[in-house]
């Protein structure tokens, strides 16, 4: 087991069943995640017994920073497993700080039509020890502090439920890395079920979800997920969340050009969604040699934000990232392994 991939409630489970006091569990958050010590014999406030004990039952490893490319405002960077599989993140510099964009599986098995990281196929769930190392790693590298994290990476997040729901309990503690709920991000292509879960846990994270078309027939060729969770279904269940949560959502909607982009496309959104309590965050597409979308043309996103804004719809543009690097998600790793 990974000391890392432990909510704090679990690490002081763990006191208690050696008959230690629980109050431990905070003294070795605050030395993992306060004062980033590397190993046991660091923890000098822990007896060595203690440390003896927890050697034996635990690791520290994390996973390795291979490859990294820059790019104004943002860098990516590959990571090695310890079974040699390789993920990405993604560091985004804005205005009011860092935030990161990690990976929680490895591949994914949503296939998604424009997306690099669903073109390689899931070959397992991350731990969350590995999703909470890409933020350690990365803030070691830059010697910085991220203030904000989006579980956008490689991966469907909500696939991966258990182990996401403990890295997002690990980085929200005040005593872990003490990144801030409404600085945490998911996104989704919608799994309906999990969606139902997550609002029965409490968490005041944002959610986001990936849309990317504004009918069933359209979103089905582009995403298979919506065969299973049609948009009237999830639509309904994302009033439902907005409902129990009290928290606004977003809509997230890859512009494709001559495929999702028209005007039409534009009122057709602005009808399904209009009177919830969400905005809609218009991502420009990140190409890939792999596959054969382009990205819209400016005129065409000029007029699709200005379309929604005419219908009354809370829009923004997200600024572009990586566009001189491997910025499209999957894009790093499907490069290392050739595929």
């Amino acid at each position: 087991m990974n000391l890392y991939g432990l909510t704090r409630e679990k690490l002081e489970s763990y006191f208690e069943s050696i008959g230690e006091k629980k109050f431990k569990a905070t003294q070795v958050f605050e030395w993992l995640y306060q004062k980033r010590v590397l190993t046991f014999e660091n923890m000098t406030n822990i007896k060595k017994e203690v440390q003896e004990k927890m050697k034996q039952s635990f690791s520290l490893f994390l996973p390795n920073i291979i490859n990294r490319e820059v790019d104004i405002d943002t860098e990516k960077y590959l990571f090695e497993l310890q079974d040699k599989e390789h993920i990405e993140a993604v560091l985004m510099r804005h205005d009011y700080g860092l935030s990161v964009c990690v990976s929680s599986q490895v591949g994914c098995n949503m296939g998604c039509r424009f997306c690099e990281s669903g073109r390689l196929k899931k070959v397992r769930n991350l731990f969350s020890y590995e999703m909470v190392g890409q933020i350690l790693k990365i803030e070691a590298e830059i010697q910085e502090r991220i203030s904000s994290v989006v579980i956008m990476g490689i991966g469907e997040p909500l696939d991966n439920f258990e182990q996401v729901m403990d890295f997002i309990k690990i980085i929200n503690d005040a005593k872990g890395i003490s990144i801030g709920a409404r600085h945490i991000t998911l996104s989704t292509c919608g799994l309906i079920p999990k969606i139902r879960e997550l609002q029965q846990c409490g968490l005041q994270i944002n959610l986001a979800i990936s849309l990317h078309a504004s009918n069933d027939v359209l979103r089905n060729q582009l995403m298979p997920v919506n065969k299973a969770y049609p948009l009237k279904e999830l639509l309904n269940t994302l009033k439902e969340y907005i409902h129990v949560t009290n928290r606004r959502v977003t809509i997230e909607y890859i512009l494709l050009q001559n495929v999702n982009d028209s005007v039409e496309n534009a009122r057709e959104l602005a009808t399904i969604i209009r009177g919830m309590n969400v905005y809609v965050n218009l991502i420009p597409y990140n190409e890939t040699n792999h596959l054969e979308f382009k990205k819209s043309e400016k005129k065409s996103i000029d007029l699709f934000y200005d379309t929604l804004k005419k219908e009354k719809i809370n829009v923004t543009v997200r600024r572009e990232f990586g566009s001189k690097i491997s910025a499209a998600c999957g894009q790093l790793r499907s490069k290392k392994e050739n595929i």
